[in-house]
């Protein structure tokens, strides 16, 4: 890489993902404000808050290429979507795992690049698709306390993994990185 490269980042599933494409890495997480603004495309969330972050920890490393992301999980209903952050608490996770019991849902990921001189944003969608879920499972599942720190309260390279029915995209998109499209864009920041 021709600069330091930080990931704006704490999560260890992001950590192991950028493992794969950069060896040498240092982490440092942002903290901004994830609500959704109400007239917002899960899409536009995802990516607005993977810039602010990127943009906290540039401020911090300004010699750096910063890559942040965000993870927003939408549930398609008439004419819009419900997005599903990280649960604020235990009743909150087994509601969203309720709503996601037997139906498909959006996982996107928006990306941001940023650089004092060059800045890349984009997102990344995966379709997943739940089996239906029994109450026993979702509270089982959620007393583990895995789903409280994952937009929309679950792993699917954890304990939730049995619960997907199917997915069409990146399963890297749905860990929470999409290694594909950030190796792709690395590369073009290089050119």
């Amino acid at each position: 890489m021709p600069r330091p490269v930080v990931l704006a980042s704490a999560s260890p599933r992001r950590q192991e993902l950028l493992k794969q494409l950069i060896h040498d890495f240092e982490i440092d997480s942002a903290d901004v404000d994830e609500t959704p603004l109400s007239l917002e495309s899960p899409w536009q969330t995802a990516e607005r808050l993977a810039r602010a972050k990127a943009k906290v920890v540039l401020a911090r490393h300004p010699d750096h290429l910063v890559i942040a992301g965000d993870t927003v999980v939408a549930i398609p209903t008439q004419n819009a979507y419900t997005q599903l952050a990280k649960p604020k608490d235990a009743e909150n996770a087994i509601d969203m795992l309720t709503h996601l019991s037997g139906r498909e849902h959006l996982v996107i990921t928006g990306v941001c690049l940023l650089a004092p001189d060059a800045e890349e944003i984009f997102s990344v969608t995966t379709r997943v698709t739940f089996r239906a879920l029994t109450g026993r499972e979702i509270a089982d599942y959620v007393a583990t306390g895995e789903p409280m720190d994952k937009a929309g309260a679950y792993a699917i390279q954890g304990g939730a993994a049995g619960f997907v029915q199917g997915y069409d995209g990146s399963l890297t998109n749905v860990i929470g990185f999409p290694v594909d499209e950030i190796a792709a864009a690395l590369k073009r920041s290089q050119t």
